[in-house]
């Protein structure tokens, strides 16, 4: 991920949203974007992703989360509320039980209905159509026997090398602490939050030398950081890009992969 020298555009959860038109020049958008973004795709699901694949986009982001009968499942939120189910996880449920559910409704009701979506579906649908960035998801409380569990599921379904553009990125690092034993030669992100500091990423880089790389909020990244990062080789991919601000920001400081809600106007600003 690290080799490329053009900025990878990765749609964040496939395409949900939409920011204008799709014949709309980047000005036009740029007036467009701090109006309130309206939702049209529900996340992570099958019409995100295939709508993600419309643009030329570079690849896709999306979570992992485990069924209460530890089938790997793609969803970003701990709980299912948006689903109607307040209060409730993915593993409170098992895979057969979230198959029924509808995962696409939420989001308009005009939507057709979606049940779950397998990360072994998802690898297969989606795999070589484009670099796919799979974020391991882990909360607190989670006990460290079913945090394995899941990473052993996910490297037998996506396999120990994916060197087709397959990555893991997670912001537990004991999980991919985990990954790398099994997988020593699958790329591996580690995902940074808005108070880590370039003292902390020396840190991890002496530390943790086995990442491939890091993923940062676009806040947090500056040139320093971009410099230290290319000076250890290690690839540098940002969240969550949305406005032109952000997104040339990210450019401007050559990132390897820019995750952003809106890939076609990412894609504008990048090849313009």
């Amino acid at each position: 991920m690290s080799n490329r020298n053009t900025c990878m555009i990765f749609a964040h959860r496939g395409a949900n949203r939409e920011a204008a038109d799709d014949c709309m020049e980047v000005e036009q958008r740029m007036e467009q974007l701090p109006r309130a973004m309206r939702g049209a795709i529900a996340e992570n699901t099958r019409a995100a992703f295939n709508k993600a694949l419309q643009y030329p986009i570079d690849g896709i982001e999306t979570d992992v989360q485990l069924s209460l009968d530890e089938v790997p499942v793609l969803w970003h939120d701990w709980e299912l509320d948006k689903l109607g189910h307040p209060g409730k996880c993915i593993d409170d449920f098992n895979f057969a039980q979230l198959e029924q559910m509808d995962f696409a409704g939420y989001n308009s009701p005009d939507a057709l209905p979606e049940g779950a979506l397998s990360l072994k579906e998802f690898i297969d649908s989606f795999r070589g159509r484009c670099g796919l960035n799979i974020e391991l998801k882990s909360r607190d409380g989670e006990s460290q026997q079913r945090l394995e569990s899941k990473i052993l599921k996910m490297l037998a379904i996506i396999g120990a090398l994916a060197a087709d553009g397959v990555f893991i990125s997670s912001y537990s690092l004991p999980g991919l602490i985990f990954a790398h034993q099994h997988a020593p030669d699958l790329p591996l992100y580690y995902l940074l939050s808005g108070h880590h500091t370039q003292a902390d990423i020396e840190g991890f880089l002496k530390d943790y030398s086995f990442l491939a790389g890091f993923c940062l909020p676009i806040d947090i990244h500056n040139e320093s950081i971009a410099k230290l990062l290319q000076e250890q080789g290690k690839g540098v991919g940002v969240y969550t890009c949305n406005t032109v601000e952000d997104i040339q920001k990210a450019l401007d400081l050559k990132v390897n992969i820019l995750i952003t809600d809106y890939p076609q106007l990412a894609l504008q600003l990048r090849d313009s």
